[in-house]
């Protein structure tokens, strides 16, 4: 009655379908580790070490992408989400300049996604900077966080993930704004 061989492809590609789910679930924590390795290695000055895990990054994307298989669950969009975080992060220390989505190479929801939790660590990056009296890197990250803020408020976001963390980019500016108002008062900046 059943073609008994069809079922036993079918179990080959089920199978083969799960060992390359479980692949991209891999890849993707790995991505998200070495994101979080790489901002650590910002935060503490260590551009020679971020360098050299941002090859490693670039590599494990390239695998998650080639991998390209639909999940029941979005830990590969999440992967990448961090991954612009980390390289926006990294290209701003290095030369004060946020890649493009193009450089990246990712969707342009992945790109905004990462912008809006590049903004939390700009804020870090800016308060450590207050406390080593580096009070005019301090202005101009705040700066770099209005303009961001100021590009998520010419869309129409509807209620979804998206429009949740682009409300983080206010409230960080807030943040900023509140530090640079402190500084101002104390006389630190004019």
């Amino acid at each position: 009655m059943l073609n008994k061989g069809e079922f036993k492809k079918i179990r080959q590609e089920l199978a083969k379908t799960e060992e390359r789910r479980e692949s991209v679930i891999q890849l993707s924590r790995e991505i998200i580790n070495l994101s979080k390795r790489i901002i650590y290695a910002l935060h503490r000055n260590d551009i020679k070490d971020a360098a050299s895990l941002i090859k490693e990054i670039e590599s494990k994307k390239s695998s998650l992408l080639k991998n390209n298989v639909k999940l029941d669950i979005n830990i590969d969009q999440v992967a990448l989400q961090e991954y612009v975080e980390a390289l926006c992060y990294y290209h701003f220390i290095e030369n004060k300049k946020i890649p493009s989505k193009a450089a990246l190479k990712v969707d342009s929801e992945t790109y905004l996604l990462g912008l809006c939790d590049l903004s939390g660590e700009l804020v870090r990056k800016a308060v450590n900077e207050v406390v080593k009296n580096n009070f005019n890197i301090a202005f101009e990250i705040k700066g770099l966080v209005e303009e961001i803020y100021d590009e998520f408020l010419k869309f129409n976001l509807r209620n979804n993930e998206l429009r949740k963390k682009s409300d983080q980019i206010k409230y960080n500016l807030i943040k900023l704004q509140d530090v640079i108002y402190e500084l101002k008062m104390k006389g630190k900046l004019k």
